[in-house]
């Protein structure tokens, strides 16, 4: 299990007073108001910066950092990801998963077929869809519904999973397209 969950991306800077255009990848971008501290990858280093504004625009978030105050101690940050600690995350409903806890998960059938690993998780707005792949075989699109995911175990690393009549026909056909 990772200690780090993504929140978002900085894409580019925003002004020349040191603020950061970020592109969220956290299903609540108001969580971001709530949030102290964010951790900078900066592909060397994990950098903590301590949040001293956030405002909105479209579909961006606009972050401040303290100590950052005009855009070229920002301009180093751009396409670089922002991750806040496990213990900085939101709390989780019954059933509700961190989407880098189910990467990797090894996926069974309920009736103990190997399907593959989850490799994916597609948000499609109605429900997610996971994507599950097996060396020499089309990749399976399952969505996320409870008639489908029958069991997750995070600390064992397996999923079990009903497919649905006609699903891997489905799959298939994609592929032919």
């Amino acid at each position: 299990m990772e200690n780090l969950l993504q929140v978002g991306v900085i894409t580019t800077t925003h002004g020349v007073r040191g603020e950061v255009k970020v592109f969220p990848t956290t299903d609540d971008a108001a969580r971001f108001k709530k949030l102290k501290q964010v951790i900078l990858d900066t592909g060397k280093e994990h950098l903590a910066l301590e949040i001293a504004g956030v405002k909105f625009f479209k579909n961006m978030v606009i972050l401040k950092f303290k100590g950052y105050d005009n855009i070229n101690d920002v301009e180093m940050f751009r396409k670089k990801s922002l991750y806040v600690t496990r213990e900085n995350a939101v709390k989780l409903k019954k059933n509700e998963y961190f989407i880098a806890d189910l990467i990797g998960l090894k996926v069974t059938s309920d009736e103990g077929e190997d399907l593959g690993e989850l490799t994916d998780v597609l948000q499609t707005g109605a429900n997610d869809v996971y994507v599950i792949s097996k060396e020499g075989a089309d990749d399976i699109l399952l969505p996320a519904i409870k008639d489908c995911v029958k069991q997750v175990d995070i600390e064992g690393g397996t999923m079990q999973v009903h497919l649905l009549d006609g699903l891997r026909d489905l799959n298939s056909r994609r592929e032919e397209a």
